[in-house]
């Protein structure tokens, strides 16, 4: 990370994985898992339901929606958090490829198709 000044204010320019620039044991897992949660979080949104809706949905419990709501990452495996997604009514690919040339090490990442297009979006460019 660089430090940059402006004026008075000291600030550091971060990766593009949060997790790692606050030090979590598996920051690659930790983001992936964050934006399947968004996904999820986004289609319970988008469907009008509650949380016992959704746990009902799901086969779990409500505690477990809140706590996957609150962003309780390590309570949920990636596999998990896959069949929450097609449980909601989403398919669910996976994609191997080679990583390019210009990046030191392969990583983990997740395209959200929007209407079934080829196209992606990262979560963050997604309106709710």
């Amino acid at each position: 990370m660089k430090r940059k000044k402006r004026s008075s204010i000291e600030y550091e320019i971060g990766s593009d994985n949060v997790f790692a620039d606050l030090g979590f044991e598996d920051p690659s897992e930790d983001i992936l898992k964050s934006d399947l949660v968004g996904e999820i979080a986004f289609l319970i949104k988008k469907k009008k339901l509650t949380q016992a809706q959704a746990a009902k949905i799901l086969c779990v419990d409500q505690p477990r929606i809140s706590s996957l709501l609150r962003g309780q990452l390590d309570l949920f495996s990636i596999e998990m958090l896959m069949h929450f997604l097609n449980d909601l009514g989403r398919d669910v690919e996976i994609c191997v490829k080679p990583k390019p040339r210009s990046r030191k090490q392969a990583h983990l990442s997740v395209n959200i198709c929007v209407s079934g297009t080829r196209s992606t979006v990262p979560m963050a460019a997604r309106a709710p």
